[in-house]
């Protein structure tokens, strides 16, 4: 029963910490959009695209919160912080336009919020993991 307790209180202050986080960026966001004007169509597509896997994983015949198995290692890849890191990297260098530097910055503002509201990422059968 303690153990149970020790790993609820460790997930509440998880959540809220990818919360801030999710502020942060949130307040990134405005500011470098306001600040270069541009980033408009990667800030929807980054900030919307990583839930495309969800309807990838869309199907008949699973359990309600399951996402099908074909769809899990995609969603898996495009809910780690790793790919928007990178593409910002990229775009500090000058090897992509900045606007994808605010892609990655909306990217990375999706996945935070997923996890503040307790999505996480899933098992190989699809399910949330624990």
């Amino acid at each position: 029963m303690h153990t149970t307790t020790a790993i609820a209180s460790r997930n509440a202050i998880g959540r809220l910490e990818y919360a801030t986080l999710a502020a942060l960026l949130l307040v990134a966001i405005a500011f470098e959009v306001a600040k270069h004007a541009t980033g408009f169509w990667q800030l929807a597509a980054f900030g919307f695209g990583p839930d495309l896997a969800l309807f990838y994983g869309a199907a008949a015949n699973l359990e309600k919160g399951q996402l099908h198995p074909r769809a899990v290692r995609l969603y898996n890849l495009v809910h780690r912080f790793w790919l928007p890191l990178m593409m910002m990297m990229l775009a500090c260098f000058d090897l992509v336009p900045l606007g994808f530097f605010i892609g990655g910055l909306a990217w990375c503002f999706h996945i935070s919020l997923d996890r503040a509201l307790g999505y996480g990422l899933r098992t190989r059968d699809g399910f949330q993991r624990p």
